[in-house]
């Protein structure tokens, strides 16, 4: 008999409940409204994972704020794969981004300052918070993926003369290229490989309040095709490079950059803040040896309430996966009860943390991101194999997976505004049915198929 799990959540107590399939309610016979169909037979990318990032701001609230009793269990929920919900992708910023105590790069110098040598090189801001818990991290799960993102080079690099806005060099294009190794090389030391890189976060976008570095797609394929591949094969780098890093919106960047440096690139990097996911499907169609990654999203203020913000991860993680992506990644790993800590000058922050630390009382909490990202990374582990399903109502979305354990996941999640029962099958057999709320999600793991 197969071994069903199910996980829900339904209503505004963010519940994200685990029991097996026996303990549900039975559906009456000949009462199904939604039937989802899995198909084996036809096979899509392989996860590498889910998670956030230990932004400065992350990593100082939880390693520093929190005591040792709460950082224990904080870790061990976010990362254990059994006691917790596994997460198993880090993307951190590399240097300060906007959710920061300081402005800081790995070189700083200095006005009027340069090394080109990079001879003052050196990640120690990262050793006191981020890198610990990344290393704890890593136990808990083994299986965890590091990728590394700038929001600037150090400004002695720049046009500005500043981690805040303007533009790479050229005549420092070959030493922010070894400036990406020394930071690998760094990480490597600390037991820490770095699977990815992306050049440039949100490559497109210039704010003038927190570091950032305008980077149009002429100048991205000639740094990653004449200075970073290049850098990396010298050095013997094995991480991967992930062109763009920015929103659905503007699909015409990674495909410029591809068309001129695709040999040198191993996939594109998205963004949710504009356009639709279908723009992964897009430029995967053109170039269908290179990876999709997610690698950013935040909920925040602007997003109503729990529901809204509830099915808003749910619906548009679902969509991600089912255009390609090998990873969905939030944004901050954890925030204060500000919404910060930001960079100086930032202003009000509305994002929103995987989890809430309150600098002033300590109180950990943990909040709806957390509980929809556990309907994906407790169930999709890494290596899992997305498989074709399809829902009788597109109301009811869907995405299905195959672990390397050979179980069978699927995520539901019920956007309409009536509950629904749900039959769902594989290869016409029938694995369970069972009931929806409205805007409910369900994730359902079944051990033991033979397919």
């Amino acid at each position: 008999m197969n071994e069903i799990i199910v996980y829900q959540s339904s209503g505004e107590d963010r519940l994200f409940v685990e029991q097996p399939a026996a303990a549900l309610p039975q559906a009456p016979a000949g009462r199904v409204t939604v039937t989802v169909d899995i198909d084996a037979s036809k096979t899509y990318q392989e996860m590498d994972g889910f998670g956030a990032s230990f932004t400065d701001s992350s990593a100082y609230l939880i390693h520093q704020v929190l005591d040792a009793g709460q950082r224990a269990e904080v870790m061990q929920k976010l990362f254990d794969p059994q006691a917790g919900i596994g997460l198993s992708f880090l993307r951190n910023p590399m240097g300060a981004s906007d959710y920061a105590r300081t402005v800081y790069s790995y070189n700083d110098l200095p006005e009027g300052g340069s090394d080109p040598e990079l001879a003052r090189f050196s990640i120690a801001h990262d050793e006191t918070d981020i890198i610990p818990l990344v290393q704890e991290a890593l136990r808990l799960n083994p299986e965890l993926k590091l990728m590394a993102s700038p929001w600037s080079a150090p400004g002695w690099m720049k046009t500005s003369g500043s981690m805040i806005a303007g533009r790479l060099k050229p005549e420092y294009y070959g030493v922010y290229a070894d400036y990406f190794v020394r930071y690998i090389q760094a990480y490597a030391a600390h037991g820490l490989p770095v699977y990815a890189v992306t050049v440039q976060n949100e490559p497109l976008y210039e704010p003038q309040h927190y570091p950032s570095m305008l980077m149009l797609p002429e100048e991205q394929r000639e740094f990653i095709r004449d200075y970073l591949k290049p850098a990396f094969r010298q050095h013997g780098v094995a991480a991967k490079i992930f062109c763009y890093d920015h929103n659905w919106d503007r699909p015409d960047y990674p495909l410029s950059v591809l068309e001129e440096a695709g040999a040198d690139v191993d996939g594109v990097a998205w963004h949710w803040y504009g356009g639709a996911a279908s723009a992964q499907s897009e430029v995967q169609a053109a170039y269908p040896e290179h990876e999709v990654h997610f690698t950013e999203g935040s909920g925040g203020e602007w997003i109503p309430p729990f529901e809204q913000a509830f099915s808003n991860v749910m619906r548009t993680g679902i969509e991600i996966l089912r255009n390609h992506s090998k990873s969905f990644v939030l944004w901050n790993m954890a925030l204060d009860e500000q919404n910060g800590p930001t960079v100086p000058g930032f202003g009000e922050s509305t994002c929103r943390g995987v989890v809430t630390v309150n600098q002033q009382t300590r109180e950990l909490t943990y909040t709806l991101d957390y509980y929809a990202l556990a309907h994906f990374s407790k169930v999709i582990r890494p290596g899992a194999l997305r498989l074709e399903s399809a829902a009788s109502n597109e109301q009811v979305r869907s995405v299905a997976f195959r672990n390397r354990d050979g179980s069978i996941v699927v995520v539901l999640f019920n956007d309409g505004e009536t509950p629904e029962t749900v039959a769902v099958r594989l290869e016409g057999e029938e694995l369970l049915t069972l009931a929806i709320a409205a805007k409910g999600a369900v994730s359902v793991r079944v051990g033991g198929i033979e397919v």
